[in-house]
């Protein structure tokens, strides 16, 4: 039945898939670069952590531009873009040998591709399927990422122990690779002249208030994700004193749970509303970040794992679905970028918060803001009226889930728009053909 609906989709976006999962399984650079900035070019772990902050923005500025690029210049090019920018400022950090700010330029280059792929992927996903199939389709390409994301730190590692130079070739061939395949297979933008007269006054930020919001509502989910990022090593390892390998367990385990239930749990929220599926998701992120916090222990650690899992899951099919379903064809590369913005802010701000809580008053409260923020989260988006899917969600006597045409005006006063895509089967056939 999975395989059917796999082979259900357009070409492109399976080629997609497999683009997207090698190059995640070819990031053998990024898990490892303070240690190769360390070892390798001997520079002080303060400096390789401050070099790496700064260029990390790269990421920022990466989801800035995948909207423009996607709308302007179209998916397939923004997508080759960032393949090629990666693969650029990955060659420069192998071969140049210059002065500790240059490895936070080309980091930068680097990470500025890293920032487009995402939103300009999740773009090509909402141009290429039907309502019906977006939710598989995210969950997909969901499932693959984590994966290579799982593959790819193994990897790179085993290719560090035999020299940096095998890393640095390795990831960079992984690129160039997927670039290949995109420019082969995924074709060019092909507009319908409708997608011009559909696009009103409306169209702007204002005019999807509602998507605007719950995206920036996603925050909160966001929040406690980066964050275990910086806690959970340095919980293991100064609180409860165990190895920096069972760190390793976690992402493990996340893995694990992603890859095997991913598909089944999609399987599982189809028809159910959205506003529903948000909250259940802020249920299981709470639930699961309150085992930490009422047992602090490596046990409880990876049953947390589990069950936070879940809900980061649901999040991460439900918002980029969401935005495909309700905002204009033509506005669609923004808003994704919008979503990818929202996580790299997350990275930015986070470790750094917490950092400064955990200084002064050590982990528990850090843990406990982890907890409180997917509460906060649940709070917003049971306030914001969430309309239903382009597939229908169920009525369930909520305002906001009931037919848009009889629903009226939703936050912001903003009149119910046409369906965001009026003909995706239109140009799911378009695309579908090899080339261009």
């Amino acid at each position: 039945m999975r395989w059917t609906r796999f082979k259900e989709l357009p070409l492109p976006l399976r080629v997609l898939f497999l683009a997207s999962f090698v190059n995640r399984a070819g990031m053998f650079v990024f898990p490892l670069l303070a240690v190769y900035l360390v070892r390798g070019e001997d520079l002080s772990p303060g400096e390789a952590g401050l070099l790496i902050s700064i260029g990390s923005t790269g990421l920022l500025v990466g989801s800035l531009l995948s909207g423009p690029l996607c709308d302007r210049l179209g998916r397939r090019t923004a997508l080759l873009t960032a393949l090629l920018l990666n693969a650029a400022g990955y060659l420069g950090l192998a071969v140049l040998d210059g002065p500790p700010w240059t490895y936070a330029v080309l980091l930068f280059v680097a990470l500025v591709g890293m920032g487009i792929f995402s939103p300009a992927s999740n773009t090509l996903v909402a141009d290429l399927t039907t309502p019906e199939q977006r939710p598989f389709a995210y969950t997909v390409s969901y499932v693959g990422n984590n994966l290579g994301m799982g593959i790819g730190p193994l990897l790179g590692g085993v290719a560090a122990a035999y020299s940096y130079e095998v890393m640095f070739a390795g990831n960079i061939l992984a690129g160039l690779v997927c670039a290949a395949m995109i420019a082969v297979w995924v074709p060019k933008d092909r507009r319908r002249g409708s997608a011009k007269r559909t696009e009103d006054r409306r169209s702007g930020p204002l005019g999807h208030s509602h998507v605007l919001w719950l995206v920036l509502a996603s925050f909160f989910y966001v929040v406690p994700l980066i964050g275990l990022e910086y806690a959970l090593p340095l919980a293991v390892t100064t609180v409860l004193h165990d190895s920096a390998s069972l760190v390793g367990a976690v992402y493990t385990v996340n893995s694990v749970v992603v890859v095997s239930l991913g598909l089944v749990l999609e399987k599982h929220i189809r028809g159910h509303g959205t506003k529903r599926l948000l909250l259940i998701a802020g249920a299981l992120w709470a639930m699961g970040l309150g085992v930490i916090v009422v047992g602090f222990s490596l046990a409880a650690i990876l049953l947390s794992t589990v069950v936070w899992t879940l809900g980061e899951i649901i999040v991460s099919v439900v918002v980029p679905t969401y935005i495909a379903d309700h905002v204009d064809e033509r506005r669609v590369g923004g808003f994704m970028a919008l979503n990818g913005f929202v996580l790299g802010l997350a990275r930015l701000v986070v470790p750094v918060g917490l950092g400064v809580v955990w200084t002064w008053q050590g982990h528990q409260p850090v843990f406990l803001i982890l907890l409180a923020a997917p509460l906060v989260g649940m709070a917003a988006f049971a306030l914001l009226r969430i309309r239903p899917s382009a597939a229908g969600d169920p009525a369930t006597g909520d305002p906001a889930t009931r037919d848009p045409a009889v629903a009226g005006p939703v936050a912001g006063g903003d009149p119910a728009p046409a369906p965001a895509h009026p003909a995706p089967s239109a140009r799911t056939a378009e695309a579908s053909a090899p080339g261009a």
